[in-house]
Protein backbone atom coordinates (compact mmCIF):
# COMPACT_ATOMS: atom_id res chain seq x y z
CA UNK A 1 0.00 0.00 0.00
CA UNK A 2 1.16 3.22 -0.86
CA UNK A 3 2.33 5.67 2.05
CA UNK A 4 0.53 9.02 1.99
CA UNK A 5 2.74 11.42 4.46
CA UNK A 6 -0.07 14.08 4.46
CA UNK A 7 -2.65 11.65 5.41
CA UNK A 8 -4.01 13.52 8.69
CA UNK A 9 -4.15 9.97 10.40
CA UNK A 10 -0.20 9.52 9.55
CA UNK A 11 0.09 13.01 10.40
CA UNK A 12 -1.28 12.71 13.94
CA UNK A 13 0.70 9.24 14.67
CA UNK A 14 3.96 11.03 13.63
CA UNK A 15 3.25 13.96 16.20
CA UNK A 16 2.03 11.78 18.95
CA UNK A 17 5.77 9.60 18.48
CA UNK A 18 7.35 12.80 18.55
CA UNK A 19 5.96 14.01 21.27
CA UNK A 20 6.27 10.89 23.03
CA UNK A 21 9.73 10.72 22.71
CA UNK A 22 9.97 14.54 23.57
CA UNK A 23 11.12 15.62 20.07
CA UNK A 24 14.66 13.63 20.36
CA UNK A 25 16.17 10.88 18.20
CA UNK A 26 16.00 7.44 20.80
CA UNK A 27 19.30 5.83 19.58
CA UNK A 28 21.08 5.36 22.74
CA UNK A 29 23.57 8.50 23.03
CA UNK A 30 22.28 10.40 20.25
CA UNK A 31 19.78 12.80 21.49
CA UNK A 32 19.29 14.99 18.25
CA UNK A 33 16.75 16.95 18.07
CA UNK A 34 16.83 18.36 14.57
CA UNK A 35 15.92 15.82 11.26
CA UNK A 36 13.89 13.71 12.76
CA UNK A 37 11.89 10.75 11.14
CA UNK A 38 9.29 8.83 12.79
CA UNK A 39 10.02 4.83 12.05
CA UNK A 40 8.00 2.25 12.46
CA UNK A 41 9.14 -0.47 14.70
CA UNK A 42 7.26 -3.35 12.39
CA UNK A 43 7.16 -1.84 8.98
CA UNK A 44 4.78 0.13 7.20
CA UNK A 45 4.13 -3.14 4.93
CA UNK A 46 4.20 -5.81 6.98
CA UNK A 47 1.79 -4.74 9.70
CA UNK A 48 -1.55 -2.53 8.33
CA UNK A 49 -2.95 -2.96 11.74
CA UNK A 50 -0.24 -1.46 13.15
CA UNK A 51 0.57 1.73 11.58
CA UNK A 52 -1.03 4.05 13.36
CA UNK A 53 -0.33 2.67 16.73
CA UNK A 54 1.98 5.15 18.55
CA UNK A 55 3.63 1.93 20.33
CA UNK A 56 4.51 0.92 16.66
CA UNK A 57 6.80 4.07 16.42
CA UNK A 58 10.46 5.42 17.32
CA UNK A 59 11.56 8.53 16.77
CA UNK A 60 14.99 8.87 15.19
CA UNK A 61 17.07 11.29 13.39
CA UNK A 62 18.05 10.96 9.64
CA UNK A 63 21.22 9.47 9.84
CA UNK A 64 20.01 6.52 12.56
CA UNK A 65 16.68 6.05 10.39
CA UNK A 66 19.14 5.28 7.64
CA UNK A 67 21.69 3.12 9.60
CA UNK A 68 18.96 0.34 10.10
CA UNK A 69 17.17 0.59 6.70
CA UNK A 70 17.54 -2.69 5.64
CA UNK A 71 17.64 -3.94 8.83
CA UNK A 72 14.68 -3.70 10.73
CA UNK A 73 13.81 -6.91 12.45
CA UNK A 74 17.35 -6.67 13.88
CA UNK A 75 16.30 -3.80 15.75
CA UNK A 76 12.70 -4.45 16.98
CA UNK A 77 13.39 -5.80 20.71
CA UNK A 78 15.70 -3.01 21.72
CA UNK A 79 13.35 -0.39 19.66
CA UNK A 80 10.63 -2.12 21.81
CA UNK A 81 12.27 -1.87 25.30
CA UNK A 82 12.82 2.18 24.22
CA UNK A 83 9.15 2.64 23.50
CA UNK A 84 7.91 0.88 26.73
CA UNK A 85 10.56 2.75 29.16
CA UNK A 86 9.34 6.22 27.34
CA UNK A 87 5.66 5.08 28.33
CA UNK A 88 6.48 4.16 32.04
CA UNK A 89 8.16 7.82 32.11
CA UNK A 90 5.08 9.43 31.03
CA UNK A 91 2.66 7.66 33.29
Amino acid sequence: MYRNFDDPAYKKWRQEVYKRDDFCCQWPGCNKKNKLNAHHIIRWADSPGLRYDVNNGITLCRDHHKMINGQETYYQAVFRKIVANNNDKRR
